[in-house]
C-alpha cells in the first residue's frame, strides 16, 4: 500500500491581524510539508460571524506572502477541494450535521424538555446541534510530540456543532469535516488545542 501523501493546512480566522503564534504555526506547517514533499493548504475559518473583521483575510494573506510562505492550494490559490472559505461550505456541513443526527451521534438542543423540540422547530425557534459524547470511553490521541495521549470521554462535554441562527457550524465540526474532505494527513497547531483533540477524534 503506497504511503499517504503529506498534506497540511494553515487555517486562520479573519478576526484580526496575523499574530506571532499564527506565524509560528504557519512556518511549522510549511517546513513540514517541504521536508516531506507534501502540500500546504490555506483555509479560512470564518464561521464565527460575530468576530469577523473586514479586511483581516487580505491582511493575513499579504503577511504570509511577505514572509515567503507559499501555499499549494487554498484561498487565492485554487485547488481540487474548493471552496476554501468555510462560510462558502454551508451545504457540505449541513449534510454531516444531518448524518450525525440520523445516526444518533448528535441532538438538537433548546435547553428545554425533549417533548417540546418538534414544536419549537415548527415555530422557527433558534436551536443548536450538540455532539453526543458517550461517557466512560477511553479516547486515544496519537500525538507526534507527546506520543499516545489517553483521555476518558467522561470529562468531555457535549459541544455545540451547529447553530441554526446563522446556519453555520462551529469550529469543531467544520475543522473535522474539512480536514477529512481535504485529505489532511497531519494537523500541526498550538499545544492549547490538545484538550480538544479527543472530541475531534470522536467526531
Amino acid at each position: 500500500m503506497p504511503e499517504r501523501k503529506v498534506r497540511v493546512r494553515f487555517a486562520p480566522s479573519p478576526t484580526g491581524a496575523l499574530h506571532i503564534g499564527g506565524v509560528r504555526t504557519a512556518l511549522y506547517n510549511y517546513l513540514f510539508a517541504k521536508q516531506h514533499n507534501g502540500d500546504m493548504i490555506l483555509r479560512i475559518e470564518d464561521t464565527d460571524s460575530q468576530r469577523f473583521v473586514p479586511g483581516a483575510e487580505a491582511y493575513i494573506i499579504e503577511a504570509l506572502e511577505w514572509l515567503g510562505i507559499k501555499f499549494d492550494e487554498g484561498v487565492g490559490y485554487g485547488g481540487n477541494h474548493a471552496p476554501y472559505r468555510q462560510s462558502e461550505r454551508k451545504d457540505i456541513y449541513r449534510k454531516y450535521v444531518e448524518q450525525l443526527l440520523s445516526d444518533g451521534k448528535a441532538y438538537i438542543a433548546f435547553d428545554t424538555p425533549e417533548e417540546e423540540i418538534d414544536r419549537l422547530i415548527a415555530e422557527g425557534k433558534q436551536y443548536v446541534v450538540r455532539f453526543k459524547v458517550e461517557p466512560g470511553e477511553d479516547v486515544h490521541v496519537n500525538d507526534l510530540i507527546r506520543g499516545e495521549v489517553i483521555i476518558n470521554s467522561s470529562i468531555l462535554d457535549d459541544k455545540v456543532l451547529y447553530k441554526s441562527a446563522d446556519n453555520l457550524p462551529t469550529y469543531h465540526l467544520a475543522n473535522i469535516v474539512d480536514d477529512h474532505l481535504m485529505e489532511i494527513s497531519h494537523v500541526i497547531r498550538g499545544e492549547e488545542w490538545l484538550p480538544s483533540a479527543p472530541l475531534h477524534v470522536l467526531l
